[in-house]
């Protein structure tokens, strides 16, 4: 890695400040919702209905559905409602349930929603490690639907009165991209490569007959069950999922930052953060980290440059922040930005890019 002088240092903070003073004005915090995890499934979401209409929500999901799903999957999740449980494991299968009682929609949509967001996150996450040893983790999600900036919700997932582990996810959504197991690790994850049509079929056999996890469920169970960093990594390193993907983690002691390079199987690539060999900073957006980005891509370098100029010295959960708010990192298709300390759980934060940030890309 390289690094500039301060003067270099101080006129590259002044225009990244400047940058996030005009594409955030509009910027929200996302709504905060409880998730108790000491009721049963089929309740547990009933606090959405204190945030949103069950008609704009039915809208909303049908918007999603129809541009995203392809048509023959409406004819293939029939059987999968017809022996719910028999094919979603808990507690999805009851949440699932409980969203459509709440909602006053079907079965059949609130499980294509959630596929839907299975398939399409365009993502840059980062992980950065101080001089000091703390460690920061960011992310924007891009999802090309606006309506999901309205969709946009923080949870807690509580447990005997304590947040166990906390999210950031869409409304009628029951996995997580993006979470935190306070002062344990926190998680994001990225759509790997790009994937086709007949995805949807490989996709549809490995969650509903190989019994292969969705990458966003398995990030809120290892947020649920892993007792530690270590036991993340090996979770979501392991476990068989419907697609590729890419997991972000980072942890609370020093040097615990890793890039995960998913296939469905298991991994295809860990690239752990070395801050005493220059590596203090990772950032990963939707292509395999020693392959060369499409040319009109610069998401990937613009962060690389921007965290060099910030340096080890000067990185904190608000200089990462502004780093994401860099165009192109963020642009106008960035639903929420999401910055998390698991050293700090406190410091969690998702803000809602209300109208994207304009760039080039």
């Amino acid at each position: 890695m390289t690094y500039h002088s301060n003067e270099q240092c101080t006129m590259f903070s002044t225009l990244l400040l400047l940058n996030v003073i005009v594409s955030c004005q509009a910027d929200l915090a996302a709504p905060v919702i409880n998730v108790s995890l000491d009721e049963p499934p089929e309740v547990r979401w009933a606090q959405l209905l204190e945030v949103y209409d069950t008609d704009y929500l039915k809208k909303a999901a049908a918007e999603v559905i129809d541009t995203t799903v392809p048509k023959w999957v409406h004819h293939a999740v029939i059987p999968v409602v017809e022996a719910l449980e028999k094919y979603v494991p808990p507690p999805y299968a009851g949440e699932i349930r409980g969203l459509a009682s709440h909602v006053g929609g079907s079965i059949t949509d609130i499980i294509l929603l959630n596929f839907a967001y299975e398939i399409s996150a365009f993502c840059t996450s980062i992980i950065a490690q101080d001089t000091s040893g703390h460690l920061y983790h960011g992310r924007n999600l891009d999802y090309p639907h606006d309506i999901l900036r309205n969709l946009t919700i923080d949870i807690l997932f509580v447990r005997n009165g304590t947040v166990a582990y906390r999210g950031t996810s869409f409304a009628g959504y029951v996995g997580l991209w993006t979470g935190q197991s306070p002062n344990k690790f926190t998680i994001s994850g990225n759509q790997r490569g790009k994937d086709h049509w007949w995805d949807w079929w490989k996709n549809w056999v490995s969650a509903f007959l190989l019994k292969s996890s969705p990458v966003s469920w398995l990030v809120r169970e290892t947020l649920e069950d892993a007792v530690d960093f270590q036991d993340a990594v090996m979770r979501l390193s392991k476990i068989p999922l419907i697609t590729s993907v890419y997991y972000i983690v980072a942890g609370v002691k020093p040097g615990e930052g890793v890039v995960i390079s998913r296939d469905r199987k298991g991994p295809a690539d860990i690239w752990p953060l070395e801050p005493w060999n220059g590596g203090w900073f990772r950032v990963e957006t939707n292509f395999d980290h020693w392959v060369m980005p499409p040319v009109k891509d610069l998401r990937r370098d613009a962060a690389n440059e921007a965290l060099n100029a910030t340096g080890p010295d000067n990185i904190n959960i608000y200089t990462l922040y502004k780093v994401l708010s860099l165009s192109p990192v963020c642009n106008r298709i960035t639903v929420y930005t999401t910055t998390m300390s698991a050293g700090s759980p406190e410091k969690y934060n998702t803000e809602v890019r209300q109208e994207g940030c304009h760039s080039n890309v």
